[in-house]
């Protein structure tokens, strides 16, 4: 069973099938629509005649600031390749140069151009619907449009299934939680309205430890006002090929290929000095042509970024924590894994290095599937328990009585709210924005929000500032910190921990 059809989840499908699992993939949207489909990144991948995996590897543990799981990191790194193979053999077709070789871009934090995009910087456009094809067509994938998971289910302390919105109890070896990530909680966001966290709020209902929930990302080029573009990301790669950041007197301010954490930082800092909502993006000596969905979605907004200064600020774009898991998206509940950025492996630490995201959802996502196929078959239905089947001929065994089981323990219906209020959504951004102080995350641990709650407890448990992490009132890094993540336990106090 994997809940979420982004990149994560559609190629988790794709691999159980290959190994010989049959599948049952819920998408609470129609195929192709996720959130992954707007995706603007490339995949991280050390392809490169003068790169490698130590190099990439370096630069991931560079961007993360000394939190980085470095056996996270060392296994994206050295399986990115193979990834990227994989996904062209399956009929995703990446940029290529004049000599048919992937033609690869440079971005923040990376030492050398190793970023393979497709059609520009329409890469989740790209593998989602090729990806979304294939499994519509695969035999072994039983795919359950427009419907939501909203309990999971575990007998004995393990996980044996999900409860659908339409009341169904399903059970299967496995759960993969393939839900993406929260960015969306605040209010000023590059994410679609769905990417609420409601994943993490099942996993953790049901038992599962969360972890990092503190560490969001901001990404500092969001367009700023026009005409509904309001949070439109500007991908980095643009950067990559030159474009610059200035300031309110035209003139540049930071290392545009500084690691994210660091040109957010330095945005905000020119907001604050000039007054200003925003800074200007100079793309007027890109090319058009290599980022085309970018410069018609600006000329959409009334921006022609080959003439005119693009206003851009920092958004919430991008959580490096969630649901706590090992090397292979086992959760600490036994048959529930996760993969993609619903997932907390560690391997972002707390800044992420740009690209690493879609290849995290390949690379894991491969793991993730051989781990889930490898579970044993939870109890069979029992004499007397009714069955049905779903209303496309599920080969699926809906289990209508667990839920009278006085073992079984499902998370509550009410345990993954939609889209936040928006006074929720303006107190993370006012007290967890780019910088935040134990005062406004105690008043944000009260808030109605669970997830915006957990949030702030993560929050006040890090007393330090590292990577996306910044507090006021903790300005330093802390040493004894390195390494260490806050992890959250349904009716305990966080605990730092640290991962091997």
């Amino acid at each position: 069973m994997i809940v979420g059809a982004g990149a994560a989840g559609l190629y988790t499908a794709l691999c159980a099938a290959r190994d010989g699992a049959d599948v049952v993939l819920v998408s609470a949207t129609p195929l192709a629509e996720s959130s992954s489909y707007w995706a603007q990144g490339g995949l991280a991948a050390a392809l490169a005649s003068d790169d490698s995996p130590e190099q990439h590897l370096a630069d991931t543990v560079a961007a993360g600031r000394g939190a980085v799981r470095e056996s996270a990191a060392r296994v994206l790194c050295d399986e990115a390749p193979g990834a990227v193979d994989d996904l062209a053999s399956l009929g995703v077709r990446f940029d290529a140069d004049r000599h048919g070789r992937f033609a690869l871009g440079l971005e923040g934090g990376h030492s050398v151009r190793r970023v393979v995009h497709a059609g520009g910087a329409a890469t989740g456009r790209r593998v989602v619907r090729q990806l979304s094809a294939l499994v519509a067509q695969d035999e072994r994938i039983e795919v359950l449009e427009r419907r939501r998971v909203v309990a999971i289910l575990s007998v004995g302390g393990r996980c044996v299934g999900v409860r659908l919105d339409d009341g169904r109890a399903i059970t299967s070896a496995a759960v993969v939680l393939a839900t993406g990530g929260a960015a969306a909680l605040w209010s000023r966001t590059t994410n679609p309205p769905g990417a609420t966290g409601g994943g993490l709020l099942l996993a953790f209902a049901a038992g599962a430890t969360l972890a990092d929930l503190e560490l969001m990302q901001f990404h500092p080029t969001a367009v700023v006002g026009r005409n509904g573009a309001d949070g439109f990301l500007v991908t980095e790669a643009v950067r990559g090929e030159g474009a610059q950041l200035l300031d309110a007197a035209g003139h540049r301010f930071v290392d545009e290929l500084a690691p994210r954490d660091e040109v957010a930082r330095a945005v905000q800092r020119q907001m604050i000095l000039s007054g200003a909502s925003s800074v200007d993006l100079d793309m007027r000596a890109i090319d058009p042509a290599q980022f085309p969905n970018v410069v018609s979605a600006l000329r959409r907004a009334g921006i022609d970024p080959e003439r005119e200064l693009v206003p851009v600020a920092p958004a919430a774009h991008y959580m490096m924590g969630g649901v706590a898991t090992d090397l292979d998206g086992r959760c600490t509940l036994p048959g529930l894994h996760a993969v993609g950025e619903c997932s907390c492996t560690g391997l972002h630490g707390a800044n992420r290095l740009a690209s690493n995201s879609l290849t995290e959802c390949f690379v894991f996502g491969a793991r993730a599937a051989r781990a889930a196929a490898a579970e044993p078959q939870p109890d069979r239905v029992k004499p007397g328990e009714s069955e049905s089947e779903s209303e496309a001929g599920s080969k699926t065994t809906f289990k209508s009585e667990l839920e009278s089981d006085p073992l079984a323990k499902p998370a509550s219906a009410q345990a993954a709210p939609g889209v936040p209020s928006a006074q929720s959504g303006a107190a993370l951004w006012r007290f967890a924005g780019l910088e935040r102080d134990g005062s406004g995350l105690r008043a944000l641990s009260a808030d109605p929000h669970p997830l915006v709650r957990l949030i702030a407890t993560s929050a006040l448990a890090r007393a330090e500032s590292r990577g996306a992490h910044q507090r006021r009132d903790f300005p330093e890094r802390e040493p004894a910190l390195d390494g260490h993540h806050v992890t959250l336990r349904s009716g305990r106090d966080p605990v730092l921990e640290s991962w091997s």
